[in-house]
């Protein structure tokens, strides 16, 4: 669960925020410092709207960037997973490298959304690239959640539907004349 690329733009949360939500802009407002670019996926994204990173030797850099603003140091969980795990008393954040699906990082960008969070704009895994994800993955945490994120999805698409098939009113009502 981690935020967009290069933004410039740092900044004090809003009040009145959630601890997680403030968590989530902590881990994007690091990320860009560092420039890493990341999209933020999962459970965290479908609340929003395990974190894909092009494995590169650079991001691999930018990852390490990242753990040492936070003051905390990464590992790999498994020997075969394709991630690392980053933990602190506040926060688990997984660079995943492959998610479960075989989606590659530039597929779950370009259909990524962006949310404002905070000062921030993040992006965002679409609810189709989770639901194929945790669907892939097959564990039992994943298969609970895919009934809730599908009811979701198909609410969206028929209100997406729905509100391009009604015409717009354009009627206005003024002052009655008289």
């Amino acid at each position: 669960m981690v935020g967009s690329g290069a933004s410039s733009s740092g900044g004090a949360t809003r009040v009145g925020m959630s601890i997680d939500e403030r968590l989530v802009v902590k881990v994007a407002e690091t990320a860009s410092r560092v420039r890493l670019e990341c999209v933020i996926i999962g459970n965290v994204a479908a609340i929003l709207q395990d974190v894909p990173v092009r494995d590169t030797p650079r991001n691999r850099q930018k990852i390490h960037a990242f753990t040492k603003e936070v003051g905390e140091t990464v590992w790999q969980p498994h020997e075969f997973s394709n991630m690392l795990r980053l933990a602190t008393p506040e926060i688990i954040v997984d660079f995943v490298f492959q998610l479960s699906s075989r989606r590659k990082f530039e597929s779950v960008r370009a259909n990524a959304r962006r949310v404002k969070l905070g000062r921030r704009e993040i992006l965002v895994a679409s609810l189709e690239d989770v639901i194929a994800a945790k669907e892939a993955a097959g564990r039992p945490k994943d298969q609970a959640v895919l009934p809730m994120l599908k009811d979701t999805l198909r609410c969206r698409k028929a209100m997406d539907t729905r509100n391009q098939s009604e015409p717009p009113n354009l009627s206005r009502r003024g002052p009655p004349s008289g």
